[in-house]
């Protein structure tokens, strides 16, 4: 089932170097900030860098915590070696509610989606965008009109944060170095499918990921950054979880991976 070939859909590492992974942040923007520098100090040319997905919901500075990860590309990007492939966003299951938010219009019951997403932690990214659920909720009773008009408005405040908007049009679904010693997920993946046929697999996940038992895909180790079952840092044979339940109360951790899928380096805020 190896790595697929899309290069829109998937992130391709190089294996020259080291990957820092950082999980679900949930607009945990001080905590990011810490995870960042130590990060940044202890980077080395080649190494590469991939967010989770999660970056954005739940947590108290949703904005600010996409300006961060935008200024530790720039950071990253200045220094000596460094190309824009070593630096990938995943798309977690906030972000996904995000995108399907800013069509909400189209769906079969928009009041009963936005009552969903709102369950699932959407109502911080609404509010780092001046609007909120409520206003939603009265924009649905006017019906598709209504709802385009506080979508639109929705996508004039994103834009209003300087990329914001590209950042979350360019996430991939998964990433992987190309010796595939490691493939890196939001929540999981869907053992009789390959990376291709995933769906959205990636970010609500499916089975039990710490009952897998053998490779995946031809894969060493898959690293996923959230549990929607709060159970904390984990590692198996074949998998890692990172989440440390970072948004939900807990710390933000990065890990260090060497090309062959060692854990070298931790760090949490």
């Amino acid at each position: 089932m190896g790595a697929p070939a899309s290069e829109e859909a998937f992130a391709a590492l190089k294996c020259s170097g080291r990957v820092w992974a950082v999980p679900s942040i949930h607009g945990e923007a001080d905590r990011l900030r810490a995870i960042n520098k130590a990060v940044f100090d202890n980077f080395d040319p080649g190494d590469n860098l991939v967010y989770l997905g999660n970056m954005i919901g739940r947590g108290p500075a949703v904005g600010e915590t996409l300006d961060e990860v935008l200024l530790m590309r720039r950071r990253l990007m200045a220094e000596k070696g460094a190309e824009p492939r070593n630096i990938v966003f995943l798309r977690g299951g906030q972000e996904e509610m995000w995108q399907k938010l800013l069509t909400i219009q189209f769906a079969a019951d928009p009041k009963n989606v936005l009552d969903w997403m709102v369950d699932h932690g959407i109502e911080s990214t609404l509010q780092a965008y001046g609007a909120s659920a409520s206003e939603g909720l009265k924009a649905a009773e006017e019906g598709i009109m209504g709802l385009t008009h506080w979508t639109n408005e929705l996508r004039a405040r994103l834009r209003k944060r300087d990329g914001h908007t590209a950042l979350l049009s360019a996430l991939k679904r998964a990433a992987f170095l190309d010796n595939q010693a490691l493939l890196f997920v939001n929540t999981g993946v869907d053992f009789s499918k390959s990376l291709a046929e995933q769906d959205d697999t990636f970010w609500w996940g499916a089975g039990d990921f710490d009952a897998i038992e053998e490779p995946y895909g031809g894969f060493g180790l898959i690293v996923r950054g959230y549990d929607s079952k709060n159970r904390g840092v984990r590692f198996g044979p074949y998998t890692a979880t990172l989440d440390s339940l970072c948004g939900r109360g807990g710390a933000l951790e990065a890990v260090c991976f060497s090309a062959d899928g060692t854990i070298q380096e931790r760090f949490e805020a």
